[in-house]
């Protein structure tokens, strides 16, 4: 009987020994997906405030393209305006 026991305890100290090694790497495995899950959430909200910068941007563009009024030469129209100044200079002196 001794030897039954003894065998009984033996067996119990395996089990028990893959229970704790069972829950060591259950507790790494929980321990890594809350780690992936913060480097997620980091990337999003990454994410979200370059969207949200891009989109402040092309509200600004959109605003100052529509600023533009005809009432005001742009700068297209001064370089235009340059241009053909330049253009009737040249003629004059050939």
């Amino acid at each position: 009987m001794t030897n039954s026991n003894g065998n009984n305890s033996v067996r119990l100290d395996r089990i028990e020994a893959i229970v704790e090694s069972n829950s060591r790497a259950i507790q790494a495995m929980m321990e890594q997906r809350a780690t992936e899950r913060l480097e997620h959430e980091e990337r999003i909200k990454f994410l979200e405030e370059n969207q949200r910068q891009l989109i402040q941007t092309q509200r600004g563009i959109a605003n100052l393209l529509s600023s533009l009024d005809e009432d005001r030469p742009t700068v297209l129209r001064k370089l235009t305006a340059i241009e053909n100044k330049v253009d009737t200079l040249i003629e004059r002196n050939q």
